[in-house]
């Protein structure tokens, strides 16, 4: 673990780490040892219905410290940045007052990015317009695109090159205009301890490999069968990866072989995505190399 002494108990802690690298595990080490609220930084760990799936804190964890914004919003819900943030405001402005400090972990690096360093007031998109970009293939949408967005944006991922279209055809200006109106960042970097893990990639995928098994022990073909009512593809928390593998196998369209190796190169493929977020867009915060510097305890 990390040393406790070079993180100041009055600042806010940021956590940013590929998925498995056990940023959930360090979260809850400082907050036992120092004080602290934990507050959720990952898209799909805020939907109900997937906890084993996307890993979200058990209940013995849950018992140790106080922990938000997890399994807050229904399967079905939207959910942005803007959202997050505004979820996040009032734990910032309660420390401030003299309450306790927020401890930030999560994978997703978009909501980091948003915090530490603003996030443009985009205008919201209209129902037809999204409904009208998610029948549109990916190559249709990034010929849509400006030369300057299509420039700057992962192309290969259909979230971001969709986001940017639909502002693009709802507002009439692109999102890199929309983008460079940012206003100031809500907790800069320099107003907290930013920690980042950078975990060696075999040591990684041992551990995704692992806890595969250990959710399928705890009970993840249980939770994909109370999910299967009201699966719905196009929900947002569909997005967890293993959610439509999980509906396929306990639908006996997927075999157990099949399921583990599926979900398994998912998680991989996911977690390299977060390791190049964070060698890209966070050179500025701690990098912690692993696992020199955390347990080997299976978490997020």
């Amino acid at each position: 673990m990390i040393d406790l002494s070079e993180i100041e108990a009055d600042k806010p802690v940021l956590i940013f780490g590929p998925t498995a690298s056990g940023k959930s595990g360090l979260a809850l080490h400082i907050a036992k040892a120092q004080g602290g609220v934990i507050l959720n930084a990952d898209t799909l760990q805020a939907y109900e219905g997937w906890p084993i799936l996307t890993a979200q804190p058990p209940a013995e964890d849950l018992a140790q410290a106080p922990h938000h914004l997890y399994g807050h919003l229904t399967f079905d819900a939207p959910t942005s940045v803007g959202d997050w943030l505004r979820d996040v405001a009032p734990f910032l402005a309660d420390h401030a007052a003299g309450g306790p400090r927020p401890i930030i972990v999560g994978g997703t690096g978009l909501y980091f990015t948003a915090l530490t360093e603003g996030l443009a007031d985009i205008p919201p998109t209209p129902d037809g317009v999204r409904a009208r970009a998610n029948a549109i293939p990916l190559p249709d949408l990034i010929a849509d695109l400006d030369a300057d967005t299509a420039a700057h944006i992962d192309l290969a991922n259909r979230a971001r090159v969709q986001r940017a279209w639909e502002v693009q055809s709802a507002t009439g200006q692109s999102i890199r205009h929309w983008q460079a109106q940012t206003p100031p960042a809500l907790l800069p970097l320099k107003a907290c301890t930013p920690l980042a893990l950078l975990p060696d990639v075999d040591w990684l995928g041992d551990r995704i490999t692992r806890r595969f098994d250990q959710m399928m022990d705890m009970g993840a073909a249980e939770e994909a069968r109370a999910m299967l009512p009201r699966w719905d593809p196009k929900a947002p928390s569909s997005k967890a990866i293993g959610a439509a593998e999980m509906i396929e196998f306990v639908q006996g369209r997927r075999d157990a072989d099949s399921l583990k190796s599926a979900v398994v190169v998912a998680t991989r493929q996911y977690a390299k995505r977060q390791r190049t977020w964070l060698r890209s867009r966070m050179k500025r915060w701690r990098q912690l190399a692993l696992p020199d510097v955390a347990d080997n305890r299976l978490s997020t």
